[in-house]
């Protein structure tokens, strides 16, 4: 098996998919945010309260938004019209865990989206609590589930 974006001179290629057939596909991502005690103390049962607002809503239309300019900031990612982005945050023990649902009808999948969603997301969160937590950490940023095309894809854990 050799990698899909490296052609056969050595040189990075974006994916001809014009021969693919057009289905529905999605994917889900997953990415984890380690906060101490205090960002903790935010918590008030549904979401992160700080000076810059809601925290989980804000990271969360992030994360829509992030998934939308994948192909911007990936650069051999194609341009896909997006039927879904969905991102859900929940919150226990001192972990935010952040995931990120893209859906699409066409020719290739949306695994970077969703986990660009899931990414920008994370990121959020951390720029919103980083006054009270300069070491949040991110982490275990993963695909968790694909679906369409010739390939179905979900971890043996976490779903």
């Amino acid at each position: 098996m050799s990698l899909s974006h490296i052609d056969d001179s050595n040189k990075a290629s974006m994916v001809d998919v014009s021969g693919k057939e057009i289905t529905a596909r999605s994917a889900t991502a997953e990415a984890l945010v380690r906060v101490n005690d205090a960002v903790a103390a935010q918590f008030d049962g549904s979401d992160l309260v700080s000076k810059k607002g809601p925290v989980f809503q804000t990271a969360i239309l992030a994360g829509v938004m992030g998934a939308k300019q994948t192909s911007q900031l990936i650069p051999l990612c194609h341009p896909l019209p997006l039927d879904s982005v969905k991102i859900d945050i929940g919150f226990e023990a001192n972990t935010a865990t952040i995931r990120c649902t893209a859906k699409t009808t066409g020719r290739t999948g949306v695994e970077m989206e969703a986990l660009t969603g899931a990414s920008i997301a994370a990121l959020t969160l951390h720029d919103m609590c980083k006054a009270l937590d300069p070491a949040i950490t991110i982490s275990e940023i993963r695909l968790l589930e694909k679906t369409g095309g010739k390939s179905t894809y979900q971890v043996e854990r976490g779903l």
